[in-house]
């Protein structure tokens, strides 16, 4: 159920005509609040343009606490850095102009989403699963698509290797549309589905003859050729596939496509690194918060997420401080704009393969040695070690859910 509350009676009418049976209209915001207390069923609250400000940031404020997975989207007639920094502070989901009725009928329906995923991964209790020891996971992720993963994940892996110093699997599991093999210009004779068939029985052998080898010290295990067979592989196998191969490689570098799924969760569970991607541009911000937001839900440690800007030079009206401020959180690696990236790309070169002394090169260099502890000669992590605690709750999606 969608509540809905705007002070301008026009308005108000104008929208519930709108969006008809999808919202339930309300008389204040003190009405939503006693709605929502009595009915657990309502996920989403729609507040109106009309609603002034400091309301609607008390009135997100107040429901994170009491009812963590309502979502609350906020029409606003102008949208600026300032106030789209404070609304996500607050814990409101998505702010949009009112006139643009498609874009309010997309963030509804996303919000909705999340709420009803939350709602499920809330309601589960089952202890958090045992981590295993040996080799790192580093998970790159995004809510935005188009912000770079699949690059910084493929340059991030050569970077780790140092040359053949470690060994590293990089996996795709952005499992419907995987880029890995297109960029790096690999014609696999396996992929991940190849896995299905040794489900329950993945040894060391198993997992190798999947491998397409890239570089020196970096395999790769590449997403199915088609989304029908990446429906194929589900959570227990991903698990299974991360578990085998950390007794294998010394760092697996996980691609993700740009959104929650049960296997992107399977692997999120376990992350010991999650290189947290965004551009400086409003809606990737904007996504990289909820990101964040939906990690503090399910109890992701905060000293284990680099946040990292790329394309950070573009010069695009906002400050360090504009993005640290809707992010809350500090940028922690800067890589910069440059049209060499898209040519290494066509080119199925990586940068870091192409020319080490790159600026972009040198960024994700850094970030691989100075904070992961790969490069060569660096300090790895040993096999018979266990990685550090980390009390986190599963997320279990419904079967299906995206």
């Amino acid at each position: 159920m969608i509540l809905y509350f705007e002070p301008q009676p026009d308005r108000a009418r104008e929208y519930a005509a709108l969006l008809g049976k999808e919202v339930r209209p309300t008389a204040s915001l003190g009405a939503i609040t006693e709605l929502v207390n009595a009915d657990k069923t309502a996920q989403l609250v729609l507040l109106g343009s009309g609603v002034v400000l400091p309301d609607a940031l008390n009135f997100a404020k107040q429901m994170r606490m009491i009812r963590p997975s309502l979502g609350v989207v906020l029409l606003r007639d102008h949208l600026d850095v300032t106030d789209l920094a404070e609304a996500l502070r607050a814990g409101i989901r998505e702010v949009v102009l009112p006139g643009d009725v498609v874009a309010v009928r997309e963030a509804l329906a996303r919000s909705l989403e999340v709420s009803r995923q939350l709602g499920g991964a809330m309601g589960t209790a089952a202890p958090a699963p045992a981590r295993p020891t040996a080799g790192r996971l580093i998970t790159v992720f995004a809510g935005k698509g188009g912000c770079g993963k699949s690059t910084m994940a493929t340059n991030l892996a050569v970077a780790l290797a140092g040359n053949g110093a470690h060994s590293v699997l990089l996996m795709d599991l952005d499992l419907s549309f995987g880029d890995v093999a297109i960029m790096l210009q690999l014609a696999p004779e396996r992929s991940m589905v190849d896995a299905v068939g040794m489900t329950g029985r993945l040894d060391e052998t198993g997992l190798r003859s999947l491998l397409t080898p890239f570089a020196p010290g970096v395999d790769a295990l590449l997403a199915p050729a088609g989304p029908a067979d990446g429906e194929r592989v589900n959570r227990d196998l991903v698990s299974e596939i991360i578990k085998t191969a950390r007794k294998v490689f010394d760092f697996i570098v996980v691609d993700t496509p740009p959104f929650f799924s049960d296997q992107v969760l399977a692997a999120l569970d376990v992350t010991d690194h999650y290189i947290l991607l965004a551009t400086p541009d409003i809606p990737s911000l904007k996504n990289l918060r909820l990101t964040m937001d939906m990690f503090d839900l399910l109890e992701y440690p905060k000293d284990e997420r680099i946040v990292v800007l790329n394309r950070a030079d573009s010069h695009v009206g906002l400050t360090p401080a504009d993005i640290e401020r809707v992010v809350r959180a500090p940028i922690q690696a800067n890589v910069p704009s440059t049209r060499d990236v898209p040519v290494s790309i066509n080119q199925g070169v990586p940068l870091m393969v192409k020319d080490e002394a790159h600026p972009v090169s040198k960024a994700i260099k850094d970030l691989a040695v100075n904070r992961l502890g790969g490069g060569e000669g660096q300090q790895v992590y040993p096999a018979t070690a266990e990685p550090a605690g980390n009390k986190r709750r599963p997320f279990l999606l419904r079967r299906g859910a995206r």
